[in-house]
């Protein structure tokens, strides 16, 4: 064999050699053989290429590198293409590099050769393996294993084409390789006192491991009530009474929840609880653990959790005197403490597919990586960048720090799935650093995967770790052909990585975001695009505050108001993007969904080729994504019929609760409460086009009819919000007040007698009195606000939730109260209602708010009859959808269902 020598860098080339006959392995050899060439020495002399020709290491790469070699030891690098990748083979390795500008040469001249898909097979199969074995069962799954065992051997024994049964083994050995982890996982869910227990709902003193930071769940409203405020704390329990185990479980502590959210991973706690089995869907503890106290604390966090939590306190101290949605965000960027994130806020990141940004991901370990080592291409060879090499740190050095900070970056901001993603492959990295190797990044991906899952089985079920690895996957594999698309028709280079990579990213995760949101966001690229550039500067500087506040809190405070720029910048095109009118849509849930959402995208990559060379074609694409964005009034008529365009009525679909809007003109509306989920309230106040409410009327505080009071708001010009008399519950009306004052909305009382018009609408208030003093003693419902509408030649009459002392009150209160088109049904169709009232009003239509199987029996059959037998058209919610009632001349009245039209 003969060797070739190498030049040194920036001399001059030999003369070229012919093309080899099979480009593939002179790729393959190319990019061993560019992996040994000499790196720039570092500041004590010492060569920063990892082991010498010599040592041990060294030889395989070059004996790689020296068995590939061209005729007469030419480097295999001479008869490579060019930089740009037009032909030009034969041309003179000296010019490739002469065009990098620097003395030293291009250190990356674009010469890396195909993806090397070898991992892949491997690791999608110990996925596969992992996710798939706990729900066959343990005998099932042992029978899959000694199948998979058995095919594996006989592949190797009896494959004729060596290479490719090689290949199947190691896929196949793979998967039973990550099934036998997940069936070993799985086993401590079972045994152990723990699952006994929960299943007969018994009482413990339980003594446990807290692994995960407690979080606050989200308040749900049950029923008129808002949920007491809940903790979540994930941990391992290790003893049981006088048992010792090592069993997965979950605490939900209610009421007091302060001790609680205190609580740091690592700490050891007792607790006397209820175990119940769990409920939640993918949930991977045995069982929940519901305290009857607060927590006995055995023994404090570990010193490494504390210096943490340190930390992070540091960086939400430094950010309080930033803008709300600033302040709010910057943490949970930095080191994913979403805690001060508010509901609407966290809806605006869901609707445009900017939630890996509301939480630290695997982005910001790799900015902070890139800060020390510099782009990953280019880290061993001589024009590698970062601070190291601006320090002059030998390569292994380099290597070594990076480790520590990838392991401090995971205990101070949680190991997420994202965040373990990223954390293996910068390891690997750094690993290839420190031994001088080059390393391609799609094997370092495969490797992370597979070693994950092999050492933590349960993020095989994680969508969060899936939609890691698939976007990561998409810009390594995806984005770069794209790219080049993109730059071959002129698009701008910087310009086209970036709709590249957004695109590529948004492709592979769509299917997966279907599964868990059944909606599909319309706004989702270019909402990333127009993040992206901020997300660098808000994450090293919000480190950087992060740092140095334990040390210097002013430098903290400034960096952190220097932060806060991008971080608020970020917040806002979230703001703006799901304000659009057709941010998302909705779209079939499951799997079908999510296979139907793959195939749709595939098709449009296909189509979209076509498209690039069809100027005209692109623009009419491009018009038709912005009208279903911008929506004018007319298009979701023509589309969709509901909205009809001359709506007076409308009630919303907003679960167990009360949502209704009256048109007063051309996207105004007067809206009458909000029910209990701003999510639901605001999707339908946007299929309604309403931009501007002049009065919303809240009937009662139920949260039923309050909670959702942030979706009304949201992007909206309220010119003030009418009450009730009566402020009971009484948190949940100074909820309603935190809102309105933070919204800038006046708050006004409602009393009987008090009459209103606006533009064509026209209204009394029936109910209640002016003084609480004289409502029936029935509570909040007796006092909701009633009204009587008159609009476009109907008239209507909304209940709000009064029961029958109240409806009969108000009878003898309002002596002429008139036959009506409409009647909203008052508390959902409940049996408490008086008849003398249904045969008063005598509805031509009655309409009923109600949430699909909710525990009351909502509407109670008696009182649906009752209107029935009175000639009434009677519609629900539950079933039906949003309903909207139209009429514009006396006698007029016309029904439209948003899910089959009018009726």
């Amino acid at each position: 064999m003969t060797t070739g020598k190498r030049a040194p860098a920036g001399s001059a080339a030999r003369e070229p050699t012919a093309a080899p006959e099979h480009p593939a392995p002179v790729l393959a050899s190319a990019e061993e053989a560019f992996a040994t060439l000499p790196a720039r020495a570092g500041a004590d002399g010492e060569a920063e290429s990892g082991p010498a020709e010599g040592e041990q290491g060294g030889a395989p790469g070059r004996a790689a590198a020296d068995a590939e070699s061209g005729p007469g030891g030419r480097s295999p690098l001479d008869s490579l293409p060019d930089a740009a990748g037009e032909g030009g083979r034969g041309r003179e390795r000296a010019a490739v590099h002469a065009a990098a500008g620097s003395r030293l040469g291009d250190a990356n001249p674009r010469q890396e050769g195909p993806p090397d898909w070898r991992l892949v097979g491997p690791a999608l199969a110990a996925w596969g393996g992992a996710a798939l074995a706990p729900g066959a069962g343990v005998r099932a799954g042992l029978w899959a294993v000694a199948a998979a065992v058995t095919v594996a051997v006989g592949l190797l024994v009896a494959g004729r084409r060596r290479g490719l049964a090689l290949a199947a083994a190691a896929a196949l050995l793979c998967g039973v390789a990550g099934a036998g982890a997940a069936l070993l996982a799985d086993s401590d869910r079972h045994r152990g006192p723990v699952p006994g227990l929960a299943e007969r709902r018994a009482v413990a003193d339980v003594e446990l491991r807290v692994t995960a930071d407690p979080v606050e769940a989200r308040p749900r409203v049950r029923g008129a009530a808002r949920a007491p405020r809940m903790a979540v704390i994930g941990g391992e329990a290790f003893r049981v009474g006088a048992t010792r185990t090592r069993t997965p479980v979950v605490v939900m502590a209610e009421g007091d929840i302060g001790p609680w959210l205190r609580l740091l991973p690592s700490t050891r706690i007792a607790v006397t609880a209820r175990l119940t089995p769990s409920d939640r869907p993918g949930d991977h503890a045995a069982a929940l653990l519901r305290p009857q106290g607060p927590p006995r604390v055995l023994a404090p966090p570990s010193a490494p959790q504390r210096l943490a939590a340190h930390l992070r306190a540091g960086l939400r101290t430094a950010s309080r005197p930033l803008p709300a949605d600033a302040r709010a965000l910057l943490p949970g960027l930095v080191v994913g403490d979403t805690s001060a994130l508010t509901p609407e806020l966290k809806e605006a990141f869901r609707a445009t597919d900017l939630t890996h940004l509301t939480a630290v991901s695997g982005a910001n370990l790799t900015i902070v990586l890139i800060l020390l080592i510099g782009p990953p291409g280019v880290a061993i060879k001589a024009e590698r960048r970062g601070l190291a090499a601006s320090l002059g740190l030998p390569l292994r050095l380099t290597a070594l720090l990076g480790a520590g900070l990838t392991l401090a970056f995971v205990v101070v901001c949680r190991p997420s799935p994202s965040v373990l993603r990223a954390a293996a492959c910068g390891l690997i990295t750094l690993l290839a650093i420190g031994t001088g190797r080059r390393r391609s990044l799609l094997p370092a991906l495969a490797a992370a995967v597979l070693l994950l899952v092999l050492y933590e089985p349960d993020l095989a079920r994680s969508f969060g770790f899936a939609l890691s690895v698939l976007a990561t996957g998409a810009l390594l594999t995806l984005a770069p052909g794209w790219s080049e698309a993109l730059r071959a028709r002129g698009v701008p280079p910087r310009l086209a990585e970036a709709l590249a990579a957004a695109g590529a990213a948004q492709a592979v995760c769509g299917p997966v975001i279907v599964l868990l949101s059944a909606r599909l966001s319309l706004v989702a690229v270019p909402c990333n695009l127009l993040a992206e550039p901020a997300v660098g500067p808000a994450t090293v500087l919000g480190f950087a505050a992060l740092v140095v506040a334990p040390v210097a809190p002013p430098a903290a405070r400034a960096l952190a108001r220097l932060a806060g720029w991008p971080a608020l910048w970020i917040a806002t095109v979230a703001r703006h993007g799901a304000a659009l009118p057709g941010a998302q849509v909705a779209w079939p849930d499951g799997w079908a969904g999510a296979a139907l959402l793959a195939v749709l995208t595939a098709a449009v990559v296909v189509c979209g080729r076509g498209l690039l060379r069809r100027p005209w074609a692109a623009i009419g694409c491009a018009v038709l994504l912005l009208l279903a964005l911008l929506r004018p009034v007319p298009l979701p008529r023509i589309v969709a019929g509901w909205p009809p365009g001359d709506w007076r009525f409308a009630m919303c679909d907003v679960g167990q609760g009360d949502a209704l809007a009256l048109s007063a003109g051309p996207g105004a509306a007067v809206v009458v409460d909000a029910g209990p989920d701003p999510a639901k309230v605001d999707h339908c106040l946007r299929d309604l086009r309403v931009t501007s409410i002049p009065l919303l009327i809240l009937t009662h505080f139920h949260a039923d009819h309050v909670d959702g009071l942030p979706g009304v708001l949201r992007g909206r010009r309220v010119g003030a919000i009418e009450t009730t008399v009566l402020d009971e519950p009484p948190g949940q009306a100074a909820g309603v007040g935190r809102e309105a004052a933070a919204a800038g909305v006046p708050m006004v009382r409602a009393a009987a007698g008090e009459r209103r018009r606006l533009g064509p609408l026209e209204w009394q208030v029936l109910w209640p009195p002016p003084s609480a003093a004289a409502l029936p003693d029935d509570g909040p419902n007796d006092a909701s606000v009633a009204l009587l509408v008159h609009t476009g030649g109907l008239t209507l009459l909304l209940m709000g939730d009064l029961e029958p002392a109240a409806q009969e009150e108000l009878m003898t209160e309002v002596p002429d109260l008139p036959r009506v088109d409409v009647l909203k049904v008052a508390h959902h169709g409940s049996a408490y209602q008086d008849p003398d009232l249904f045969t008063r009003v005598h509805p031509r239509l009655a309409l009923i708010s109600v949430g699909a199987d909710n525990p009351y029996g909502h509407p109670s059959a008696r009182t649906v009859t009752a209107l029935q037998a009175l000639g009434a058209v009677v519609l629900r919610t539950d079933t039906d959808g949003p309903i909207a009632v139209s009429g514009t001349a006396p006698g007029e009245l016309r029904t439209t269902l948003a899910g089959s039209g009018s009726v």
